[in-house]
Formats: C-alpha cells, sequence, structure tokens
C-alpha cells in the first residue's frame, strides 16, 4: 500500500484523498492518505516549511508502522525529503523532483509555475538556477487555487509562459494537481506540462514495491 502525505490540512478527507484517486487512475496504485496537522494554507514560505517538516517526518512514520511499503510526499518544494528518507526504511518519492526530473528529460524550453516567490529547491537543482519561473497573479497559497479566479489566473499564467516561447511548463505547485491545470492546458492550449503528482505516480509505479499496487 502506498502512503500519501499530504500538507495541506483539509476538513475533508474526499479533498485529501484527491492526489491518491489521480494516481489509481493513472497506474492502478492503491494508497491511503493523511494530511499533516494546523497547515490550513500548506507550504507557501520558508517558515511554513519550518513548521511542516517535523510533522511530515511524524507522519511518515506513522503509515510505514502501519503497513505502508512506499510513501509519497505530496508537496513540490520536496519539504524534509531527505528526513523523511532517514526517518524510514521504505522507498519515498517526493513530487518536486519527480517533476522537475520529467522536465529535464523532456529536453525542451522550460519554465517552472508555483505559488511561491521562487522556484522550490529541487527544480533550481535539476533545472537551472535561472530557470524560468512565475507564480498566477493573486495566488499566494494552495487554497487560493481553489476558487474560480484562482483556476483562471493559473491558466492565463501558463498561457504567457508558452507565448514567450516555453515548451514545457513543470508544477511546482500539487494544487495546479487537485484543479486539473494540466487537462486545462492540453484541451484549451494545446500545449505541454508536467503534472507534479502523475510524474510522482510515474516514479512510483517502477521503484515502489509491486506490493504497494
Amino acid at each position: 500500500m502506498l502512503g500519501i502525505i499530504r500538507v495541506l490540512t483539509h476538513p475533508d478527507q474526499h479533498f485529501v484523498e484527491e492526489h491518491g484517486r489521480l494516481i489509481h487512475q493513472e497506474y492502478g496504485i492503491n494508497s491511503i492518505s493523511r494530511a499533516i496537522p494546523d497547515q490550513d494554507k500548506g507550504i507557501f514560505d520558508d517558515a511554513s516549511e519550518a513548521l511542516a517538516v517535523p510533522k511530515i517526518v511524524v507522519l511518515g512514520k506513522q503509515l510505514e508502522a502501519d503497513g505502508c511499503n512506499a510513501l509519497f510526499l505530496s508537496c513540490a518544494a520536496d519539504p524534509g525529503l531527505a528526513a523523511l528518507r532517514d526517518a524510514v526504511s521504505i522507498p519515498v518519492i517526493s513530487a518536486g523532483s519527480a517533476s522537475a526530473s520529467i522536465a529535464r528529460m523532456l529536453k525542451r524550453p522550460v519554465a517552472v509555475m508555483g505559488i511561491g516567490a521562487a522556484a522550490p529547491a529541487p527544480f533550481r537543482y535539476l533545472l537551472g538556477e535561472s530557470v524560468r519561473y512565475a507564480r498566477p497573479e493573486g495566488v499566494l497559497n494552495t487554497t487560493d487555487l481553489l476558487s474560480a479566479e484562482g483556476r483562471a489566473s493559473a491558466l492565463a499564467c501558463a498561457d504567457a509562459l508558452y507565448r514567450e516561447g516555453v515548451e514545457v511548463i513543470a508544477f511546482s505547485c500539487t494544487g495546479f494537481s487537485t484543479i486539473a491545470l494540466g487537462e486545462s492546458i492540453r484541451q484549451q492550449l494545446g500545449k505541454v506540462s508536467v503534472d507534479a503528482v502523475s510524474a510522482a505516480g510515474l516514479f512510483i509505479s517502477q521503484l515502489a514495491p509491486q506490493s504497494a499496487r
């Protein structure tokens, strides 16, 4: 069983399980999803990440103890990834490094789109410190994406990047997966994007034990 760590606290378990449903739909992997506590706006800056890291480690250990044999850290900043891997004995795949790795392998003009002030560390490491980065206007945290205005702003931001000559956009926020931005880009703009949850699912399908299916 795959254990999914969500870094956005939410009272609706159906919402918490959304990324697990996406992975199951695409790769047939079964999962259980749990969210860290007291992070109602998720991770969106250094302070919120510092608060989240110890909670992520605790939750990862709990999921391993409950029988999960692979973990998915569903946050594109890869918060606490090294500490989590040190704390558990099972494979850990994280959204940010997965998304950036796929974008790098495509070898096309790339930009990163997220909700923070700059591209998260795994994207700068894999795609270069000078990688083009953009944040949708008016979007400061994950919950902003859940509104109609947030969705429209995200699509407009992507459109502007493609008009600059970018051929691939790597998502550095898993909230874009929740609002199905990649599908909107394909249908409305006819362009290519790298969805962080889908990218992680690809690595999970290859690296995680078969019993995670």
